[in-house]
C-alpha cells in the first residue's frame, strides 16, 4: 500500500547580491528629540527587496 503523493515543493534560488538578506535598517546617526533612532531602510537593487531571485534561467546566446 502507497501513502499520499508527497506535495511538490518549489525551491527558490536565494539572491546571490544580498544571501537573501534583502534589507537593512541604517542609522543616520543621533536620536531625534523624542529619543527614537533614526533610521532608514535600504533595499537590495538586484532583487528589490525580496530576496529571492527567478528560478527560471534565461540562456545566454540562445537565437530567437
Amino acid at each position: 500500500m502507497t501513502g499520499p503523493a508527497p506535495a511538490t515543493s518549489t525551491t527558490t534560488r536565494i539572491c546571490p547580491n544580498c544571501d537573501g538578506f534583502a534589507s537593512a535598517a541604517i542609522t543616520l546617526g543621533g536620536r531625534d528629540r523624542h529619543g527614537h533612532l533614526r533610521t532608514i531602510t535600504a533595499h537590495c537593487p538586484a532583487c528589490n527587496g525580496l530576496g529571492v531571485t527567478r528560478t527560471r534561467r534565461t540562456r545566454e546566446g540562445a537565437r530567437v
